[in-house]
């Protein structure tokens, strides 16, 4: 980030980057979950709840990836040890299901999680609207696709 936009940022730089960090880890606390049930997910239909859990480990991967490069544009190092990862996020690892066919229990950790992740983006949003653009258009694109993941598992559920 150049002098003048850190001049109209309007937002502390530093705290915005720790605020990025956070989310950043949580990105890579959800790939793996994500990722880990959608490997070892069984029983009938398995196939259809593996491909929505790794569609969302994919997107959960970009998001990490798209926060690291934003982080870096401003002058930051995304959290670099795997043994910080759920230290420094704002949330602890969203755990994955204890059997491996319990779909309520996948769905329940899923939007639980995502409600969560919305919850961050739209805080980072409220942070920099106005201020910090950049990082106000890369909040809101991930908040948006975080919305779709919690509407997906949310329109599994038997009612």
């Amino acid at each position: 980030m150049g002098t003048k936009a850190r001049e109209i940022a309007g937002v502390d730089i530093k705290e915005l980057v720790n605020d990025l960090n956070r989310a950043y880890c949580d990105e890579w606390l959800a790939y793996y979950a994500w990722w880990y049930m959608g490997q070892s997910v069984e029983g009938k239909g398995y196939e259809d709840m593996a491909e929505f859990l790794n569609k969302i480990a994919k997107d959960e991967l970009e998001h990490a990836q798209e926060l690291a490069e934003r982080i870096i544009e401003l002058g930051g190092l995304p959290t670099n040890s795997l043994s910080l990862i759920e230290k420094n996020a704002n949330s602890p690892y969203p755990g994955v299901m204890k059997k491996l066919n319990d779909y309520d229990e996948i769905i329940k950790l899923v939007t639980q999680a995502e409600a969560g992740a919305i919850e961050v983006y739209n805080k980072l949003a409220a942070k920099t609207f106005g201020k910090d653009h950049d990082t106000y258009q890369l909040v809101t694109h991930i908040m948006g696709e975080e919305i779709g993941h919690e509407e997906m598992f949310e329109n599994l559920i038997e009612k």
